[in-house]
C-alpha cells in the first residue's frame, strides 16, 4: 500500500504575507474568509483559520502592522531632521511612487486604498491603523515646512498646513494613478513639477 505524503507545514509568517496581498489589493470588506483560506495555501480549514489568527479582523490588523513597517517606511524620511526640508519630502514622493508602481506587489498604497475600500459602518474601526498613518504621514510634510519656515527657508507667512495639503494630496493622488497603470516615469516628472511649489514660495521669498 502506497505512503501517502506528509501534508504540508503551515507557515504562518508566508500566510500573513499572502494575506497582506489580499487585502491590499481588495480591501478589507472585499475580501472573504474564503479567499483568504484559498490564498492561503495548505488546504487550511476555518478551524485552524481562526486558531492561528483569532479572526478576520485580527489578521488584518496583522497585516496592516507589517505592511507599515515595511512598505510603508517609504515616507519615514519625512521625520529624519538630518534631511534638509524640501529633499525629504522629494525623496519620500520619489519613494512612494516607485514602491507604488512595483510589480512584485498590488499596485498602489494599501494605507490609502484602505479608506477607498469604503468599510461598512460595523466594520469602519478596523482602519483605524491606516488612518493614523496617513495623519502622522501628513503631519510629517507639515514638520518639513515648519522647519523650512524656522531656517528662514520659507517665508513666515507661508501657511504650513496649506503647503503640506499640496504635496499630501499628491501623494495620496499616486495610489490611483498606480493602479491606473500610469508610469513611472510620468509620476516621477509629475513630481519635478509638483516640487516647483516649493521653489516657487522660495523665489518669493527672496523677492
Amino acid at each position: 500500500m502506497a505512503r501517502t505524503g506528509r501534508p504540508r507545514q503551515f507557515d504562518r509568517d508566508d500566510a500573513v504575507d499572502q494575506a497582506l496581498q489580499l487585502f491590499w489589493q481588495h480591501g478589507y470588506d472585499a475580501t472573504s474568509l474564503a479567499q483568504l483560506k484559498a490564498g492561503l495555501g495548505g488546504g487550511i480549514s476555518a478551524p485552524s483559520f481562526y486558531a492561528a489568527f483569532g479572526s478576520k479582523e485580527a489578521l488584518f490588523d496583522e497585516c496592516v502592522q507589517r505592511y507599515l513597517t515595511t512598505y510603508a517606511q517609504v515616507t519615514e524620511c519625512l521625520w529624519d531632521d538630518s534631511l534638509p526640508p524640501r529633499q525629504a519630502i522629494e525623496t519620500a514622493l520619489r519613494q512612494s511612487a516607485r514602491m507604488q508602481c512595483d510589480d512584485t506587489h498590488p499596485k498602489g498604497c494599501m494605507v490609502t486604498l484602505g479608506v477607498m475600500s469604503a468599510p461598512s459602518p460595523e466594520t469602519a474601526h478596523v482602519a483605524q491603523a491606516l488612518t493614523h498613518s496617513r495623519q502622522r504621514t501628513r503631519a510629517g510634510i507639515q514638520a518639513c515646512v515648519e522647519r523650512a519656515v524656522n531656517a528662514d527657508e520659507l517665508a513666515s507667512g507661508t501657511s504650513a498646513a496649506a503647503m503640506a495639503t499640496v504635496f499630501d494630496s499628491f501623494l495620496q493622488g499616486i495610489s490611483i494613478l498606480a493602479r491606473d497603470n500610469t508610469a513611472l516615469d510620468n509620476i516621477d516628472a509629475a513630481i519635478t513639477q509638483v516640487m516647483q511649489t516649493w521653489d516657487i514660495a522660495v523665489t518669493r521669498k527672496a523677492d
